[in-house]
C-alpha cells in the first residue's frame, strides 16, 4: 500500500511538472512573430529640414540598441546632412544641443539615399516589387512570421506626405500597400508611426489586419520642432521624437514596457500638437504588446530534457519552480551609453570668441588715441 501511495505522489509530481515545463512554454510563442524588421524614411532634404534626418537616426540607433541587425533595417535619408557644407562638424548629427551624441555614428548603412529616396521606391520596398538586380540590402524579406516598425518623417498635410518638395504619397496609396503587405503574407504585426503635421490623416484609411499606427499631431494639428541649436542655425529634432527617444532610452531587452506605455509619450503638455494612435485594426490587447515585439529582436532562450506537449494551450507563466519555491527570474543589462544620462546633461560652456566687429572697433579706438595724441603728421610711421 506505502508503494502505491510513493508512486502516485512521484506521477502527480511529474505530471505538475511537466505542466509548468510546457505553461512556461508559452512566453516563447505568445507574439507569434520570429523575425523583426524595420523601414525608416527621412523625406525631407535641404539643410533647413535637418532635424528630420536627426529624426530618423535616432530611431535607427534605438532599433539596433535593442537588437535588430542592419541586415533587417531598411534605411531611407533623403539628404546627407552628415557631409553637407553647412555643417561646423562634418560628419557627424546630432539630436540635442549638448552635442554629446553623434547619432549619425561610424557604423551608419544607409540603403536608399538623396534622389533614391521616391514615393515609387519606398512603395516598391513595402510590396516587394523590385528589379531582380537590387541586392538584399535594399530588400524588405519579411514574411508571414515578421513584425514590421515603419517609420515616417517629412512634411505633410490632410491626407498627404511629401517627399523631397517635388512629389507626395496619399493615405490611400498608403494604405492599399499596407493591403498588398497582408495579402502577399509578408508581415505578422505591423507598427506605424508618423512625426509629420495632420499625422493622424495618414492612417484613417487603413483597414488592413494586425495593424497599429501613431502619429505625432491631428488633423489641422502641426508637429512642432524642437531643440535650436544657435551654431547650426536650425532646430535639431521635433518634440514627438525626441520624447520617443527619451522613452526608448530607458526600454532594455528584458522590459516589460507595453504599447499602453508608448501611447502616452509626449503627451500635449509637451508636445503641443495631440498625438494619436489607432488599434482597432490590431488583434492583440496593446497591453499585452511588449515595446521589444517591434523595436527590439528578442529571442529567450531556455534548454531543456524534457519533452513538451504543444498540442495543448499553453499560457504564459513568468515565475519558474525552482528547489520547491517560486522565484522570479531576475536579468541585468549593462547600458552600452548612458544616453539617459547624456540627454540631461546641461549643455557645455562654448569656448568664447569676440563678436562680430570687436576687432575692427577696437582698432578703431586706437587709431582714434593716436591721432588726438600726435596728429595725423605721425600716421606715416603707423604705415
Amino acid at each position: 500500500m506505502k508503494i502505491l501511495t510513493v508512486f502516485s505522489l512521484f506521477s502527480t509530481y511529474l505530471l505538475a511538472d511537466s505542466v509548468n515545463i510546457e505553461d512556461s512554454a508559452g512566453q516563447f510563442f505568445s507574439s507569434g512573430h520570429t523575425n523583426n524588421w524595420a523601414v525608416l524614411v527621412c523625406t525631407s532634404r535641404f539643410w533647413f529640414n535637418y532635424r528630420h534626418v536627426a529624426n530618423t537616426l535616432s530611431v535607427y540607433r534605438s532599433v539596433k540598441r535593442l537588437g535588430i541587425p542592419d541586415s533587417h533595417i531598411v534605411l531611407m535619408l533623403a539628404d546627407d546632412m552628415a557631409c553637407n557644407h553647412r555643417n561646423p562638424k562634418p560628419a557627424t548629427v546630432f539630436s540635442h544641443k549638448n552635442m554629446e551624441l553623434n547619432v549619425y555614428g561610424d557604423d551608419v548603412e544607409v540603403d536608399y539615399r538623396g534622389y533614391e529616396v521616391t514615393v515609387e521606391n519606398f512603395l516598391r520596398v513595402l510590396t516587394g516589387r523590385l528589379p531582380p538586380s537590387t541586392p538584399r540590402s535594399k530588400r524588405l524579406l519579411s514574411d508571414d512570421r515578421s513584425n514590421i516598425l515603419i517609420y515616417l518623417t517629412g512634411h505633410g498635410g490632410n491626407g498627404f506626405l511629401k517627399f523631397q518638395d517635388s512629389e507626395e504619397i496619399s493615405n490611400v496609396e498608403l494604405a492599399d500597400a499596407f493591403e498588398q503587405m497582408w495579402q502577399k503574407r509578408r508581415y505578422n504585426e505591423l507598427l506605424f508611426i508618423i512625426d509629420t503635421c495632420q499625422g493622424a490623416s495618414m492612417y484613417e484609411r487603413f483597414y488592413s489586419p494586425n495593424l497599429m499606427a501613431l502619429a505625432s499631431s491631428q488633423v489641422g494639428e502641426d508637429s512642432l520642432s524642437h531643440q535650436p541649436d544657435l551654431a547650426i542655425g536650425v532646430h535639431l529634432m521635433d518634440r514627438y521624437t525626441f520624447y520617443l527617444l527619451e522613452f526608448l532610452e530607458d526600454i532594455h531587452p528584458a522590459s516589460k514596457a507595453n504599447m499602453n506605455d508608448l501611447f502616452k509619450v509626449c503627451p500635449k503638455s509637451q508636445c503641443v500638437s495631440t498625438p494619436g494612435h489607432r488599434t482597432d485594426l490590431f488583434l492583440r490587447d496593446p497591453g499585452s504588446v511588449l515595446i521589444t515585439d517591434f523595436f527590439g529582436s528578442v529571442r529567450k532562450v531556455e534548454i531543456t530534457m524534457e519533452t513538451i506537449n504543444l498540442t495543448s494551450p499553453i499560457k504564459p507563466l513568468e515565475e519558474n519552480l525552482l528547489n520547491g519555491e517560486l522565484q522570479k527570474e531576475t536579468y541585468s543589462y549593462v547600458d552600452q551609453l548612458p544616453v539617459s544620462e547624456i540627454i540631461h546633461q546641461k549643455p557645455k560652456q562654448k569656448d568664447w570668441h569676440p563678436p562680430d566687429g570687436f576687432i575692427l572697433g577696437l582698432w578703431s579706438l586706437i587709431l582714434l588715441v593716436f591721432f588726438k595724441t600726435y596728429g595725423i603728421k605721425h600716421l606715416k610711421y603707423i604705415f
